[in-house]
């Protein structure tokens, strides 16, 4: 490849990236490799299908467009998939097996290369003082978005530097949001780039566990060895220890000690250090000294590309709609979300069915039930303009142009057969029109269904998501 065209791909990075930001630059279009320029047609690569998908569909135009400012000549671009093969192991690695993995030994190529001298004191109390890391949670398959971007960037920082930064990195954020992935990630990271260090993970419950049975054995000074010689230590759930007085205090004695000798501490709760009800103001304000970085709740977007890349990642294809009705269904855990995709697939594998949204809701009726919510016309409308591109005022608006109009026209529909409003009633939600109005666009949009299946499949997706 000549350096003109890699000059020109530089330029082309860089407007991308001034344009989309750096969020979404880093997530979907840094890992972009450039192939080469074959006559007139760009040739682009991506690690994953589900990259190539989506760049295709959400940035493939502005790219080309961008090219073709750069050199006239092209005139296509074509986006192939290309996985690095350290990308191709590691997500061999991080395939999820169909049953929980067993609480056994970590692979050996993944142990540290050497023990440091705690270990023998490890052994004696009966294997090794933490957890094994996960294999399926590594940085490799964490979906990055505007919720955790800060997470995300803060644990790999950890996670490459040779030495203690952001000391303690403390990371926080309610049930299912990617704290204990991040953990992993960075146990898992360290563990191959550099293999000398040593690292423990564990939960906050375990910590407790082992302490207290130091105390019944009288062998506090083994204990204190253990978790003082390692190079990284993670206690995952800390919350656990509020109002546990004596765990409290070994912890702050741990925590300063390992610290004060420049090893990294990293933890995680479901709250702020200063919010953590029951914990000892001195250890409140020890755990907020290095980088405290929160995990919001998901956006839409998020979920979609977490479906997308679980999907992948158990080699099934489901259809975007039926991923696109999950992620508006279910948001308050990524959990529970994976949790649900991996009954769609097992029903549609086990029973020989495909996966459909009439199967998903089917399956997964308990689930949806518990996130059941009455619909308003108000919501409906928010969520067809949305669906439709058009703006939330163009519901009530006196506009009649078919872009405007169809989809109000399908507000409409949705409004009569979701809620219990009268005709009249939902007119006058529509910018005070007549009952015949709503009459005519609730027949309207029942026969473009009959003819159109495209059209058909909008509208029960639409219906799908915000029916209670």
């Amino acid at each position: 490849m000549d350096s003109r065209t890699s000059a020109q791909w530089a330029r082309v990075r860089g407007l991308l990236r001034a344009e989309v930001g750096d969020s979404s630059y880093r997530s979907w279009l840094k890992p972009l490799t450039l192939l080469g320029v074959d006559g007139n047609a760009v040739r682009i690569a991506t690690p994953t299908r589900f990259m190539r998908d989506y760049v295709n569909e959400n940035f493939a135009r502005r790219i080309l467009e961008l090219w073709t400012d750069e050199n006239g000549t092209i005139e296509k671009l074509d986006i192939e998939i290309q996985a690095e093969p350290a990308k191709r192991e590691r997500k061999r690695m991080a395939a999820a097996p169909a049953e929980p993995p067993p609480r056994a030994p970590e692979p050996a190529d993944k142990a540290p290369a050497a023990a440091p001298s705690g270990r023998a004191a490890t052994e004696r109390n009966g294997g090794d003082i933490g957890g094994p890391l996960d294999p399926r949670f590594v940085f490799g398959n964490f979906v990055v978005g505007k919720p955790n971007e800060l997470a995300y960037a803060a644990a790999r920082r950890v996670a490459e530097s040779p030495t203690a930064t952001y000391n303690p990195l403390f990371l926080y954020g309610g049930v299912g949001l990617g704290k204990t992935h991040l953990m992993h990630a960075i146990g898992w990271h360290i563990r191959e780039r550099h293999s000398n260090r040593r690292v423990v993970y564990l939960s906050a419950e375990k910590f407790m566990y082992q302490f207290i049975r130091a105390l019944r054995f009288q062998d506090t000074m083994a204990f204190k060895e253990q978790f003082r010689s390692v190079d990284v230590l993670m206690i995952d759930d800390v919350q656990f220890i509020n109002g546990k007085e004596n765990t409290q205090e070994e912890f702050f004695h741990t925590f300063n000690d390992l610290v004060g000798n420049n090893r990294q501490v990293v933890v995680s709760a479901d709250k702020s250090p200063s919010d953590l009800e029951g914990m000892e103001e001195r250890l409140r304000s020890r755990l907020g000294w290095g980088l405290v970085a929160d995990i919001h709740g998901t956006t839409t977007e998020l979920r979609v590309g977490i479906l997308q890349s679980k999907a992948e990642h158990l080699g099934v294809a489901v259809p975007p709609k039926v991923l696109e009705f999950l992620a508006h269904k279910i948001t308050a855990s990524v959990r529970e979300l994976e949790g649900a995709l991996n009954r769609i697939v097992a029903h549609s594998t086990l029973v020989g069915r495909d996966i459909t949204l009439e199967t998903c809701q089917e399956v997964l009726q308990d689930l949806l039930r518990a996130h059941e919510r009455r619909v308003t016309i108000e919501e409906i409308q928010k969520r067809v303009a949305e669906h439709f591109n058009i703006r939330f005022a163009d519901m009530h608006s006196a506009r009649r142009s078919r872009a405007v109009a169809r989809p109000r026209q399908v507000a409409m529909y949705l409004a009569k057969h979701l809620t219990s409003r009268s005709l009249p009633e939902i007119g006058r939600k529509f910018g005070g029109r007549d009952h015949t109005t709503v009459m005519y666009a609730v027949q309207k949009v029942e026969d473009l269904r009959q003819a159109d299946p495209s059209f058909d499949e909008d509208v029960e997706l639409l219906r799908r998501m915000l029916e209670a």
